[in-house]
């Protein structure tokens, strides 16, 4: 488990490309044979990829930074699985899910485990402090939100999984977007929250293309070159916007003091720097 502390707005201007990326991209969760997991100091979130080989039954553990017996002790998980068709086991009932669907797993879950065949389970962990029943959302069976124009080239679908009027969690709330073909803006003009930490992971993308993802305070933004398979940490302050070299889909996960999906502070085009 990599360990990440906060920063303070104020240290972003002097952070060059490698600080920026040490700081708020995780881009090696997908590791094949393993479990890669990310402990974020803002908001507490653990960003995680799990790859299990074919064959392969990979067992998600409490790392020590955690100091619980077991992952779900103190926490509540959301799973999505990307690319290939894989099993989620929690506590020994197994569930199935295809690209895109989401699994929700509650405080006190003891024993998880991945298995698949070239499936990518992306895994976003955040405090809990009271149990929610396990549950599945199947992105086939969840009306998406369509939002954008073709003008403005950032024609997209918005699928909330777990939200209040949803899954219920804690306090985690986690959908999945997709961009519409000849899209590539996401989250334009973007916005801030200032109760929430918000992760956005990057998926569909191919390995030639890349994101170019905004972030920083509105008047003082920056970039991140963001590939396939890779996530960005976007503190309380900081906007989460970015535009592709190609369409592209993207996990969004928020945690923070509330679950309000409507929650946030918009930014004006003209008002970027």
């Amino acid at each position: 488990m990599e360990n990440r502390h906060a920063t303070h707005p104020a240290q972003v201007p002097g952070f060059d490309t490698e600080q920026l990326r040490a700081h708020y991209l995780v881009p090696d969760l997908f590791v094949p044979g393993e479990i890669r997991t990310a402990h974020s100091h803002q908001d507490r979130v653990v960003l995680g990829g799990a790859s299990p080989a074919p064959g392969q039954e990979l067992h998600l553990v409490a790392e020590p930074a955690l100091r619980a017996e077991f992952f779900c002790q103190r926490r509540e998980l959301g799973v999505i699985a990307l690319g290939e068709p894989g099993v989620l086991t929690a506590d020994g009932v197994e569930h199935r899910l295809e690209h895109r669907d989401c699994a929700y797993l509650g405080l006190g879950t003891r024993e998880v485990s991945f298995r698949g065949d070239g499936t990518r389970f992306y895994l976003v962990s955040t405090p809990a402090h009271a149990p929610h029943p396990t549950r599945i959302a199947r992105h086939a069976e969840t009306e998406p939100a369509r939002l954008g124009a073709t003008a403005t080239a950032n024609v997209r679908e918005l699928r909330k999984y777990v939200h209040p009027d949803g899954i219920t969690s804690d306090q985690l709330v986690l959908g999945v977007t997709e961009l519409a073909e000849g899209s590539v803006w996401n989250t334009m003009p973007p916005h801030t929250h200032d109760r929430r930490t918000e992760c956005y992971l990057y998926f569909d993308l191919p390995p030639e293309h890349r994101v170019v993802h905004l972030l920083g305070e509105p008047e003082r933004t920056r970039h991140l070159l963001v590939a396939d398979g890779q996530a960005v940490i976007s503190p309380s302050w900081s906007i989460h916007s970015g535009a592709g070299t190609h369409r592209y889909g993207f996990v969004w996960a928020m945690a923070g003091e509330n679950q309000s999906f409507d929650d946030m502070d918009h930014v004006a085009v003209a008002d970027l720097r």
